[in-house]
């Protein structure tokens, strides 16, 4: 039952992700946007890495993120890999693929990139911080679901920006809610990382307003 009510919990959380992004993006999200191409190359390298799975039986001891191997580009690597069994490996490319493309309409491709590998990159850099033997990054060694679960957050934070009613406001701030639910009543590293994404999101919020008003009183 446990199991069942974690990873209901944890489709819950991307669902509430992916209807923050609509809200941002309309109801169909692709109509006249150019093909979001770092999202397909982000998503093309992870079906390729699931593909070397299948034909090099050494890839998951070469590159996933057990912390008992040397290795420094595990970190990066082990999120292509997938551990999750043919369901979980078809929801992590499905929802990379998804999540990838809004960010890309959103943020646009430099700054979409720079938080997907921030999603990689900050909780293992807060998990050593704090001296998190095991750490608190989902992956078990292997997954993109974290990175993507930081990325769509983001979505989150952009929407609490532009929520034109209250109703879109509560959908924002339900991301982190229930992501710290998650985390502190589950021990859910999927909620966890959502807090630090939607944290991140808002501070780069926050910066790019900074930056366009200096801009607009420097030409005034």
């Amino acid at each position: 039952m446990d199991v069942i009510i974690f990873n209901l919990t944890t489709a819950a959380l991307m669902v509430l992700m992916f209807r923050c992004g609509l809200a941002l993006l309309g109801e169909r999200p692709w109509e006249g946007r150019p093909v979001p191409w770092a999202a397909v190359t982000v998503t093309t390298v992870a079906v390729g890495a699931v593909i070397l799975q299948q034909v090099w039986s050494g890839a998951m001891d070469a590159l996933d993120a057990d912390p008992a191997k040397s290795g420094w580009w595990r970190v990066v690597t082990s999120v292509f890999m997938q551990n999750g069994g043919i369901g979980g490996t078809a929801w992590n490319l499905a929802t990379l693929a998804v999540i990838a493309a809004f960010a890309q309409w959103y943020w646009k491709w430099p700054i979409a990139t720079a938080l997907f590998f921030a999603g990689i990159l900050l909780p293992s850099w807060i998990d050593g911080l704090f001296g998190e033997e095991r750490g608190t990054d989902p992956r078990n060694f292997a997954g993109s679901s974290g990175a993507t679960y930081f990325l769509g957050s983001t979505l989150a934070a952009a929407l609490l920006q532009h929520a034109a009613d209250r109703n879109q406001r509560l959908l924002a701030l339900a991301v982190p809610a229930l992501g710290l639910a998650m985390w502190f009543g589950q021990d859910n590293g999927h909620g966890l990382v959502s807090a630090y994404g939607f944290v991140l999101g808002l501070a780069v919020l926050l910066v790019s307003r900074r930056l366009a008003a200096r801009v607009l009183v420097g030409s005034a």
